[in-house]
């Protein structure tokens, strides 16, 4: 039943990271057609888009979140799904003080660089009319990463699958077992060579001679 367990639970975090991947690809996607149409001006280099860069970094990291995210998953190690949780974490915290900034600061605003290209205005003008929209793709980001901080947070307690360990060694016959093990042993024996003994006759006639 844990196996099981264990399996749902992977497959569930590897699926909310993919909603995480997915919006950190899409927000690659638009800061370089930004940046692609930023420079395509002939705008100087002294002019920095920050909005642009923010927007991309962004992205990657939601991106490299996502890979660790799988494999943390797909390990079920603790050292790589604290990690992950930590670093998510971290990234649901940034959020959520963005977010009270936004709307506990009314001078907000002030606390952002000025953006050259105007992006950043073009930004708060969609966001504002279409407020509706924005606030649930928000939340809904917001409630995979918890989701994603939960589900880790229970494949750490659960551990990696263990592998089943045997009482003794007499519940298996072992493989390794020389091919002539059953065979006797053949020994080999040096004997001395059995010399013909002279005959004492030849003695005899020598020592007569």
């Amino acid at each position: 039943m844990g196996r099981w367990a264990r399996v749902c639970l992977q497959s569930t975090l590897k699926v909310v990271n993919s909603i995480l991947g997915f919006a950190g690809m899409g927000m690659i996607l638009y800061s370089l057609w930004l940046i692609r149409v930023w420079y395509r001006h002939g705008v100087p280099d002294s002019a920095s888009p920050w909005f642009m860069y923010a927007f991309l970094g962004l992205g990657i990291s939601l991106c490299l979140i996502t890979c660790s995210g799988y494999i943390a998953a797909e390990t079920a190690n603790g050292h790589c799904l604290s990690c992950y949780m930590v670093v998510v974490f971290l990234l649901l915290a940034l959020e959520a003080a963005i977010t009270a900034d936004v709307f506990l600061n009314r001078n907000w605003e002030e606390d952002f660089p000025d953006d050259p290209s105007g992006k950043f205005d073009e930004f708060k003008d969609f966001v504002r009319s279409n407020f509706e929209m924005c606030k649930w793709i928000s939340l809904s980001i917001a409630a995979t990463q918890a989701l994603s901080i939960f589900i880790a947070m229970v494949l750490r307690v659960l551990g990696p699958e263990r592998m089943i360990n045997y009482d003794s060694d007499d519940d298996y016959v072992p493989t390794r077992l020389p091919l002539l093990r059953n065979q006797a042993p053949r020994t080999s024996y040096v004997t001395d060579p059995v010399l013909p003994q002279k005959n004492e006759s030849w003695n005899v006639n020598f020592e007569s001679s």
